[in-house]
């Protein structure tokens, strides 16, 4: 959770502020996961702060949704053609992909489970995409 946590603070992800009348908020909740390795030891514990996007409202909390995305058969193109060239093929993992989306629309979430504020009524105004948000993975292609 210490990491999640400190990629959110490092990327900016929400602000603390008063919900505005008329505005609603969306819950979230921790996922958690164990990796494994090949052998089935226990690689790491990860854990992953996810919005419950299931309750957003399009038009109000989301505009649009698509991104695109490539098929199989086109990487599997792309793989032989660079195989039959001799191309030199790399590969990235990007962490904490979509907390480096920028999020257009005006989205409240309710304080992450474990956090507190110190002042009454709360709540986080997101900045950055959030893994569950119904425009998490187009905001994520768009900066990229």
């Amino acid at each position: 959770m210490a990491e999640e946590i400190q990629a959110m603070e490092t990327n900016q992800t929400w602000t603390l502020e008063t919900l505005p009348p008329g505005k609603q908020f969306i819950d979230c909740k921790w996922v958690f996961k164990i990796k494994r390795r090949a052998d089935g030891s226990v690689e790491r514990y990860k854990a992953r702060l996810v919005a419950k996007g299931f309750t957003q409202i399009e038009g109000i909390d989301f505009h649009e949704t698509f991104a695109p995305v490539a098929k199989l058969v086109t990487v599997r193109c792309l793989l032989t053609v660079a195989v039959a060239k001799g191309w030199e093929m790399h590969h990235m993992d990007v962490q904490n992909a979509f907390l480096h989306g920028n999020l257009d629309e005006e989205v409240y979430m309710k304080l992450p489970p474990g956090f507190s504020s110190c002042r009454e009524g709360l709540v986080c105004r997101l900045r950055k995409s959030l893994y569950g948000l119904r425009q998490a993975s187009r905001n994520w292609t768009l900066i990229h």
